[in-house]
């Protein structure tokens, strides 16, 4: 089984002089010999670098005290996490799969040799606690493909003890720098490797390739990066962040990070929302389709989330009620039937994430961003095409909203303030689309569509809650239990929707006096 540790660590450059002392710096105590390890590392990657690109490393490494698999995801600047796995001859298939959005239908190769002779000290206070790992490494870099040549140089390297505090670093590299010692200027080994040992076509392209730096780890080779000018410019940008956002969160939902289902399935929706918003700036006859498959992805991320949201509503639901008024198991059939809809949504999940259909999704998203399938008014003025856009899908939302308020409460008002919910989601994103251009008033817009979508999201989580109870009272019922608590609970839910509904007036009121785009 793969583990992970969170990583922070600075490197800086090294010459004959070594490591400077560190003793006394915020509370180092003293600086431990720890030997010398030497460490022997072969690094995967696909034949166009996909990984490297992405600042992502893949190593089998022997040596050291930590031999094994090691695959390195950016958190930030000097932060990643570190998943091991054990030594293999393979690349397991568990860090094969969090890097799967990256390489998609590509092969993992060698591509780099990465041999060094570690130098180990440990920083530790008065009680030996460990602070901070330095080391100087001797490196060795040998091309194994798609490159020529050797490298050599050497290495300062300081990691952050578990659970240490990150301004140790800080007060450790002033030390540094007093000492003459500075930070070294590539982010890892592997990427001052493959600089090194590149041609010179290759080392000119990683140079230009810096100088994007910061701009986005989840770049596509091919895509255009420059500030925003035309309406088509900052639809782009905000399809590129959405593309990033999804191929960036694929390993966190494998990992089943928190709300990374929600985040990812978030992306997909924006995404979508913006091709239906902006068709006149990308063309909808190519969107439409790609808007279809994002709907499916969408829907597969729901399915356990969905049910885990309903299931903790109606459990703090019931965890409201007194419990002379829970009559029958009440909480041993909610857990059942909670039980059964997640049963197997995880397995199902990571078919789909592992599946051909996901990974051609996410190839056509790449080729969109390359080359996008722009419309005339995609050369237009942002501050006119984008906010007409926008006026158009809050014009739905009004529209919608007045059918509801004009329904007396019952289905047809639920689903028509559904409705509005989900129109107040695509002006809301349209409206985050057009702020760099806009500002102020598409900005004011945005809050007010997430409140009115958390406003209306209350309403429709009741909708969803009551339904659900009515199924289970039935069930209950059924088998001779007593219906009561499920009656209270449903009461509950029918008088916060009534509330949401009440409120809905004067916060539409609200609204429409911030209109300003």
């Amino acid at each position: 089984m793969a583990e992970t540790k969170r990583e922070i660590e600075r490197k800086y450059e090294s010459d004959e002089s070594g490591l400077p002392d560190l003793t006394g710096v915020a509370g180092v105590a003293s600086v431990l010999d720890k030997g010398v390890a030497e460490l022997d590392a072969i690094y995967y990657d696909t034949s166009d670098l996909r990984l490297a690109a992405a600042s992502i490393t893949l190593r089998r490494r022997t040596g050291g005290s930590d031999a094994g698999w090691h695959l390195k995801l950016p958190v930030e600047t000097g932060v990643r996490d570190e998943i091991r796995a054990p030594l293999s001859d393979d690349v397991p298939e568990e860090l094969a799969g969090l890097v799967r959005s990256r390489v998609r239908e590509g092969q993992l190769v060698p591509v780099m040799r990465l041999r060094s002779h570690r130098d180990i000290r440990d920083l530790v206070d008065t009680e030996g606690r460990l602070l901070a790992e330095a080391s100087v490494d001797a490196v060795r870099a040998d091309r194994l493909f798609g490159g020529e040549g050797s490298a050599q140089w050497s290495e300062i390297e300081v990691e952050l003890a578990d659970g240490g505090d990150p301004a140790l670093l800080d007060k450790l590299e002033k030390r540094l720098r007093k000492a003459g010692v500075r930070p070294s200027k590539s982010a890892s080994k592997l990427a001052r490797a493959l600089t090194e040992t590149g041609s010179k076509k290759q080392r000119k392209k990683a140079k230009e390739a810096g100088k994007e730096a910061g701009k986005g780890a989840g770049q596509r080779e091919g895509a255009s990066v420059r500030e925003p000018v035309t309406a088509g410019d900052h639809v782009l940008a905000y399809v590129r962040a959405q593309r990033d956002a999804i191929v960036e969160l694929d390993p966190a939902v494998r990992q089943e990070a928190e709300e990374s289902v929600h985040d990812m399935r978030v992306a997909t929706r924006r995404l979508r929302s913006t091709f239906r918003s902006f068709g006149k700036v990308l063309d909808r006859t190519v969107t439409d389709p790609i808007g279809d498959e994002l709907k499916w992805l969408a829907g597969e991320l729901g399915v356990g989330r969905d049910h885990e949201v309903l299931g903790e509503r109606i459990t703090a639901g019931l965890d409201d009620v007194p419990h002379t008024l829970v009559s029958g198991p009440v909480r041993e059939r909610l857990q059942t039937w909670d039980k059964a809809g997640r049963r197997g949504s995880r397995k199902r999940l990571l078919g789909v994430l592992d599946s051909k259909r996901y990974l051609t999704l996410l190839d056509t998203l790449d080729g969109l961003v390359a080359g996008p399938p722009l419309m005339e008014a995609a050369a237009g003025q942002p501050s006119e095409v984008l906010a007409k856009a926008v006026r158009k899908d809050f014009g739905k939302v009004s529209a919608l909203i007045e059918q509801a308020l004009a329904q007396p409460s019952g289905h047809e008002r639920d689903e028509a303030l559904h409705e509005a919910r989900k129109k107040a989601k695509r002006t809301r994103y349209a409206a985050e689309t057009a702020t760099p251009a806009i500002g102020g008033p598409a900005k004011t817009l945005t809050r007010s569509m997430k409140s009115l979508q958390s406003l209306l999201g209350e309403h429709q989580d009741s909708v969803m809650a009551r339904q659900t109870l009515r199924e289970l009272s039935a069930v209950a019922h059924a088998a001779g239990e007593s219906a009561f608590t499920y009656g209270l609970l449903y009461g509950r839910e029918e008088r916060r929707a009534e509330l949401a509904e009440d409120a809905l007036p004067k916060a539409w009121e609200t609204i429409q006096g911030d209109m300003d785009v």
